[in-house]
């Protein structure tokens, strides 16, 4: 051993003595100006298209090799923490010998399932429970292991041409980024010709707004529980740096607990403001270019005073709702004014809507609920003069505080400084924030086996074959 330590050693510092002479730097010379010729007078620059492909397959290979270097490091850390235990315990080395083997071999059978490229043919499809504009979320079984979860599938082609690329890919890194209690896991991602799949935790306590179609309003200590669920939610993906921007009930699932969790299952595209003319602060409900409605007068069903019960409200709202959910417009019950004015906005746009949502559980409808997507847009803007408390809610002081803080301007928006500003009022004064998710919920849902689906909205199948077969394409398995 000593001797062929000495040989490397003197190889080593005869290829220094070759590298530093005199010869071999002018010859390292000669290579570089070989390689930085100038380009070819004509030469054509590469298109968009070829640099981004470029950018994608860097991303890619970066992203591969990172994995594979933090699956080293955590096959190392399980190791080690192993060892470790077994040091402390009481066992012999026979015993200790025993079980590192069997670590080794669960850590060879999961590299295979890493290496396995998961599709489409690796689940079998079951009830549907969840449709909008770029597709559709359906219950699955995984057929190696029986377990049960979510799969969003997702239309490329319309998501390309509704722009939605980056949304989703914004929020396939969130998920696999955040390890929260508060956020919906995602288990894995792949995609074919035609769709991209994400395989998503199954919850199956259905979502806040089927749980508010059904009790109609929430008592205030049932609404401070999940909108402090909902404060946690949005403060663990704003600490990634990310805004949610469609923060409404449709994405506040429910666990069998009865504890919520956020996601984008709706998959009700985003307001699409486009054919709307511009907006403007000082913009009347019946203003320019607007259809009269039920805000707009002697027209309409419900007028622009407050004629209405707050009953009347909630049952037209109820009536109405899942119509301006899945319109070609879209509903925007829930965002904030800022992004309706096009002004730029920041992570303070979710906390409007926590407001908006808060109002509805506590109420039983949007606080500018309108027939018409545009007039609910100019209530939004013009939120001095539409946010009104019907008297017959009985909310307390503390609760209409929170709501006219969380429901104004950017600058005094609660939020805007941090989650810290919402924990600290009044309302949430017996909160205990770090127990939250570990206490009995406000409701708990009713479920009788890992597939019930008794939750959701009932959907009906569009075509007679269910279960298709596709070549799977490149994927992304997440632990």
């Amino acid at each position: 051993m000593d001797s062929a330590r000495s040989w490397f050693k003197k190889c080593q510092q005869k290829n220094e003595k070759v590298e530093n002479s005199p010869k071999k730097k002018r010859e390292m010379e000669n290579v570089k100006c070989y390689t930085h010729k100038p380009p070819i007078d004509g030469a054509v620059a590469p298109s968009t298209a070829t640099k981004q492909k470029v950018a994608a397959a860097k991303q890619y290979i970066e992203n591969h090799y990172k994995a594979h270097m933090k699956n080293l490091q955590d096959r190392k850390e399980r190791r080690w923490m192993l060892e470790r235990k077994l040091a402390d315990a009481d066992v012999t080395a026979e015993e200790q010998m025993n079980m590192l083997k069997f670590l080794e071999k669960k850590e060879t059978e999961y590299m295979r399932l890493q290496r396995h490229k998961m599709g489409v043919d690796d689940f079998k499809l079951l009830t549907i429970i969840g449709r909008g504009a770029f597709g559709k979320v359906r219950l699955c079984k995984e057929k190696a292991t029986g377990n049960v979860y979510a799969m969003k599938k997702l239309q490329k082609s319309e998501m390309l041409r509704r722009g939605q690329v980056e949304h989703v890919k914004a929020e396939r890194n969130l998920l696999t980024e955040v390890d929260s209690e508060c956020i919906v896991r995602l288990y894995c991602s792949f995609q074919d010709d035609e769709f991209l799949y994400l395989v998503m935790e199954y919850l199956p306590g259905g979502d806040m707004m089927t749980l508010l179609m059904r009790k109609d309003t929430l008592t205030e200590d049932e609404a401070r529980f999940y909108v402090g669920q909902t404060v946690l939610a949005i403060e663990s993906i704003h600490k990634h740096n990310y805004v949610h921007r469609d923060i409404k009930p449709d994405n506040l699932l429910l666990d069998h607990n009865g504890h919520m969790k956020l996601s984008d299952f709706g998959l009700c595209k985003p307001l699409d403001s486009s054919s709307f003319p511009d907006l403007r602060e000082d913009d009347h409900v019946g203003g320019r270019n607007f259809k009269p409605s039920m805000d707009s007068g002697k027209h309409s069903n419900l007028p622009s005073t407050p004629k209405w019960t707050q009953r009347e409200q909630l049952l037209h709202w109820q009536k109405n709702w899942r119509t301006l959910a899945y319109s070609t417009v879209g509903t925007p019950d829930y965002i904030a004014p800022e992004v309706l004015l096009k002004r730029g906005y920041g992570m303070e746009c979710d906390w409007w809507s926590l407001g908006a949502i808060m109002f509805e559980m506590l109420v039983g409808y949007p606080p500018f609920y309108s027939e018409e997507a545009l007039s609910t847009c100019r209530k939004i803007v013009n939120w001095r003069t539409h946010l009104k408390f019907p008297e017959e809610a009985k909310l307390s002081a503390e609760a209409k505080d929170l709501i006219k803080k969380l429901l104004c301007n950017v600058e005094q928006r609660l939020g805007t400084k941090g989650a810290h500003e919402i924990k600290a009022r009044p309302w949430f004064k017996d909160i205990e924030w770090d127990r939250l998710y570990h206490m009995e919920a406000a409701f708990i849902p009713e479920v009788n086996s890992d597939l019930d689906t008794q939750n959701f909205e009932k959907f009906e199948e569009l075509g007679a074959q269910v279960q298709t077969s596709r070549k799977s394409g490149p994927w992304r398995k997440v632990t």
